[in-house]
């Protein structure tokens, strides 16, 4: 059964993104020990990939011409109309999360999802139950401000730490299991 995977790098003090949707922090760590290996091992095991819209934009403006997931069908939450790259894989949706976690699974067939960017979104899913996992690369860096990680409502049940691994510059990917989230 798909797992819904909530994969991301964040800030020492909990930030994803500056508040202007800046990268520049995490973009200068690029190519660090581990980190290819990381994303392939993950990458490997995922069959649908869901974003907000914000997000959406982010990689349409850095990434012109060049959609970065061209054999996985990608699920866009937006209020706004976009428009796809040719022949990307893309649903564009709108409405609460939870009406679309089984068709999401479905998707995904046998592998599992992956909430990309967005703590607003994630925050979503796992607020509606559907969110298994956070994996985590803590960049060693403190932004101060920005876009958190996973802005929910209020203080969740302790997560369960899955695994910790080390890698280059500093960085330290964790696994945690949201099963005490389960609805």
């Amino acid at each position: 059964m798909p797992s819904f995977q909530y994969f991301v790098a964040s800030s020492l003090d909990g930030f994803i993104a500056t508040t202007d949707d800046n990268l520049d922090w995490l973009l200068q760590f690029d190519g660090f020990a581990g980190g290819k290996e990381s994303y392939d091992a993950f990458m490997a095991e995922v069959g649908c990939i869901v974003m907000g819209g914000q997000t959406y934009a982010w990689l349409m403006k850095h990434e012109p011409g060049n959609w970065p997931y061209p054999t996985t069908p990608c699920w866009v939450f937006t209020r706004h109309e976009l428009s796809a790259p040719k022949g990307a894989d893309i649903t564009f949706v709108r409405g609460p999360v939870g009406e679309f976690v089984e068709d999401l699974k479905e998707r995904a067939g046998a592998r599992n999802v992956w909430i990309v960017g967005g703590g607003l979104l994630a925050a979503q899913f796992a607020d509606a139950g559907a969110l298994d996992e956070l994996i985590i690369s803590i960049i060693p860096v403190v932004l101060g401000n920005g876009k958190a990680v996973l802005p929910m409502t209020g203080p969740t049940p302790p997560l369960e730490l899955i695994s910790s691994h080390t890698m280059g510059r500093g960085i330290v990917e964790l696994r945690y299991g949201f099963g005490s989230l389960r609805v």
